[in-house]
């Protein structure tokens, strides 16, 4: 379906296998063409894996979209681009490596609960590969469910994994 207004949506994305600055930048095409107009995008962060054991490091970033796209489509179109980009999962829910990741963090002021999507992302506060780059885009965002800011979550995160800036722009 696709809504008659609409929505700003930020998105987080992260990839450590292959040409990671590449399958960035190609999701980022991706999803200018296909959901709708990237407004506002952060430098690119170099993190280590998260709940998981890899020699890879990840890069990651943050975008803001305007999109017509309702949740689930917009779910389903960022699982089709990932999996049209290489990426394959193992099954069993554990995380790994992967060309390519697109997670959606907030949705407006909206909570989310549909199968396979939850809006907002239910582990946001607890990673600062997230946090530090969403920060840079949308400090002011409220979680709607916490009701603390993007800058209120990082400060108060105990997350002290290892996340430096890896490029300003891509």
């Amino acid at each position: 379906m696709i809504l008659s207004a609409p929505s700003t949506v930020i998105v987080g994305l992260g990839s450590n296998l292959g040409d990671r600055f590449e399958a960035l930048q190609r999701a980022l095409e991706l999803i200018r063409e296909e959901a709708g107009e990237i407004t506002a995008a952060s430098s690119v962060w170099e993190t280590e894996p998260w709940g998981f054991e890899a020699d890879e490091q990840f890069l990651n970033m943050v975008i803001v979209i305007e999109t017509r796209l309702e949740p689930k489509r917009l779910l389903q179109l960022f699982r089709s681009i990932e999996g049209r980009m290489g990426r394959k999962k193992s099954g069993g829910g554990k995380y790994e490596s992967r060309i390519i990741d697109i997670d959606i963090l907030f949705w407006e002021g909206r909570v989310i609960s549909l199968p396979g999507l939850e809006v907002p992302h239910p582990k946001i506060a607890g990673r600062r590969f997230v946090l530090e780059p969403l920060a840079e885009v949308a400090p002011a965002a409220v979680h709607p469910v916490t009701g603390l800011t993007v800058t209120e979550m990082l400060q108060l995160c105990d997350d002290n994994s290892d996340v430096r800036l890896a490029a300003r722009q891509l």
